[in-house]
């Protein structure tokens, strides 16, 4: 993946800070904008996780934080729901003038209810997608609920938000008991994607059915079945992205915008993105992430790099094996290598302190000299005499200029 980290001004004149992901190979179908939930910002697990699921599947994705929020400017006391939406128009701003206007918006509880009033004001938007999001914004006053009172009196009160003090002003009340969504569903006529889980406890399932029902056909639902409502669980994070993202192809065209690809000249190219340990991965024609999902790795969008060395070892080994199979016309249906490894401290058995395993799973009717062949065969395989100290690397730096 690209990453860059970006900046625009809302029509308060603040500077919003966001960060733009594309894909690899720097082919993008569409742009999406993502909106953060409530109090939230940009760098959340949640939304870091959509936001590289939708683009892996070959979106440019913004991520941005809301005014006062994250690295961005202002005083968040003074924002409201009406500036969320302000804030997302700017973002749509920045990427018409930048790249091209965008196609998705996708929001986050209050952000899902943010992204719907957007996407009625832009033209460009062709499909809209919410997760857990409230059927109307003023459902978030039940976060307040015990100052509620003290705001509406004294026109001001620090509310605790998730262990965070937070100040709330009256017009931040008065600006959500305004908003009516449903009439806005009834006249958005957008695709819609409604997600949200059964066991939500912080804005409840009977959400997702008010506003599917208010919005038009086309409009989807699919259940987070068993997801909590920030989504801290990154199965739940990574289910969520890649199903925004299918259901968006029918809504947009297939070509895509032929942008060049991470320069190399190397069979392989990586490149450490900005968030934690995702890297970017160019294999000849392929592109694709790795992580450190073995360790420290937040995120685990992809294979961790003894992951990725398991993997070549598998894979060679079922290649050698069939290709063999095949020449000694032997009835093999099919194999599966099986890899399992672990990382201790070196000793004479394994400089490195690397150990692995490698189970043939092998289908077919034969015997056991045929089995023990193949066992052996697989043995054989350039990968495991690569790891056993046939290859060697010179490593050496090189300016980017020259790559």
């Amino acid at each position: 993946m690209a990453s860059h980290k970006v900046t625009f001004k809302n029509e308060r004149g603040f500077q919003l800070s966001g960060k733009l992901e594309v894909p690899a190979d720097n082919k993008v179908t569409a742009y999406a904008i993502l909106a953060h939930v409530f109090t939230g910002n940009k760098n959340l697990i949640a939304t870091r996780t959509i936001s590289k699921c939708l683009m892996q599947h070959g979106l440019g994705v913004l991520r941005f934080d809301f005014t006062g929020l994250g690295d961005s400017e202002g005083d968040f006391a003074d924002t409201n729901f009406s500036s969320n939406v302000a804030d997302l128009l700017a973002a749509a701003q920045f990427l018409t003038d930048n790249y091209e206007p965008p196609k998705l918006l996708v929001g986050h509880s209050l952000g899902g209810a943010a992204v719907i009033y957007a996407a009625a004001q832009l033209e460009t938007v062709k499909a809209v997608s919410t997760i857990g999001a409230p059927s109307e914004p003023e459902h978030v006053t039940h976060l307040l609920s015990k100052q509620i009172d003290k705001i509406k009196q004294e026109g001001v009160a620090q509310v605790d938000i998730g262990g965070r003090e937070f100040t709330i002003k009256k017009q931040f009340l008065e600006d959500l008991a305004s908003k009516d969504m449903s009439q806005v569903l009834s006249e958005l006529k957008k695709p819609i994607l409604v997600m949200h889980s059964p066991q939500d406890t912080t804005v409840g399932i009977e959400n997702a059915a008010q506003i599917y029902h208010a919005a038009h056909h086309p409009k989807s639902y699919i259940s987070l079945d068993g997801a909590n409502h920030m989504l801290t669980d990154k199965t739940d994070a990574h289910y969520a992205g890649d199903m925004v993202a299918s259901w968006l192809c029918r809504y947009l065209d297939d070509k895509t915008e032929d942008s060049p690809p991470l320069k190399t000249k190397s069979k392989v190219a990586a490149r450490l993105g900005e968030d934690g340990f995702t890297t970017e991965v160019i294999a000849g024609k392929h592109a694709f992430l790795a992580d450190d999902s073995d360790g420290t790795g937040e995120l685990d969008v992809g294979p961790s790099p003894y992951q990725l060395l398991a993997s070549s070892l598998a894979t060679c080994k079922v290649m050698t094996v069939q290709m063999y199979a095949r020449r000694k016309e032997w009835p093999l249906e099919d194999v599966v290598a099986h890899v399992n490894y672990r990382k201790e401290e070196p000793s004479e058995s394994s400089t490195s302190g690397l150990y692995l395993t490698c189970e043939l799973e092998l289908t077919g009717n034969l015997d056991q000299k045929q089995i023990d062949r193949i066992v052996q065969i697989s043995s054989k395989c350039p990968v495991q005499k690569a790891l056993l100290g046939s290859a060697e690397v010179n490593t050496f730096a090189r300016d980017s200029e020259s790559v």
